[in-house]
């Protein structure tokens, strides 16, 4: 067990699927997994262990923001051997290149967070996706025949916000979307050598005020699920 995990040792499989809201693990776990089981629930964080066509994955949700990720994440890949995690999630389109229900693979994730410059010493507020998962991503969704965007987006530790002007890194690096995890994760396996992705669905877009409606919620989120799904077991 770690400080904030209470699973045994062994527990976790190598390879973690991480959405944000733990009602969204649980669902992944009960829909998508072969014999799930429940192997953290401390804080409501919950955590699953099954097997996707025949493959060992566990589906752990990381909260939200940057310091959530970054602990869930760093205890994962240290206390649990973890290699690869692929957070999973939704994002905010800064521009109308990107409609409702795209998908993203993130190339780089775009910060003014000093998480990864306080914690290891990472200068910069750009940093990639590390390890062959972005790559592997690419090719499974070519072979899904789902279409798919790779990008840069913006890792925010701001939700509500006095304007709605897009914030100079994003401008800076060129970001198309932003959302609030992916910088800590690729900071924490950049740091420890690990691999890691950032796959998302377009679920606003913001200069239009379009927005996936929470019916619409369970539904949109399948395709990218069915495609980390599709990865993961080839990683």
């Amino acid at each position: 067990m770690s400080i904030h995990i209470s699973a045994a040792k062994g527990a976790i499989a190598k390879t973690v699927l991480m959405p944000g809201d733990p009602l969204r693990a649980k669902y992944i776990a009960e829909n998508f997994l072969e014999a799930p089981v429940l192997v953290n629930q401390t804080r409501n964080m919950y955590m699953y262990t099954g097997s996707y066509q025949g493959s060992p994955i566990s589906i752990c949700a990381s909260g939200m923001g940057c310091p959530s990720i970054g602990i869930y994440s760093f205890e994962l890949y240290t206390e649990y051997e973890v290699e690869t995690i692929v957070r999973i999630g939704t994002c905010g389109a800064y521009t109308t290149e990107l409609e409702l229900f795209d998908l993203i693979n993130v190339d780089n994730a775009c910060s003014e967070s000093t998480f990864a410059k306080y914690a290891w010493g990472i200068e910069g507020s750009m940093i990639a996706h590390q390890g062959p998962a972005f790559s592997i991503i690419n090719e499974t969704a070519a072979a899904q025949g789902k279409k798919l965007k790779t990008c840069n987006i913006h890792s925010s530790d701001i939700f509500y916000r006095k304007t709605m002007d897009t914030p100079e890194v994003a401008v800076e690096h060129h970001c198309l979307a932003v959302e609030m995890e992916a910088f800590a994760l690729f900071a924490n396996a950049r740091h420890l050598g690990k691999n890691a992705a950032t796959l998302l669905t377009v679920s606003d877009v913001i200069p239009t005020h379009k927005k996936i409606s929470a019916d619409q919620r369970e539904t949109a989120l399948v395709p990218m699920m069915e495609l980390a799904l599709g990865a993961t077991i080839k990683i």
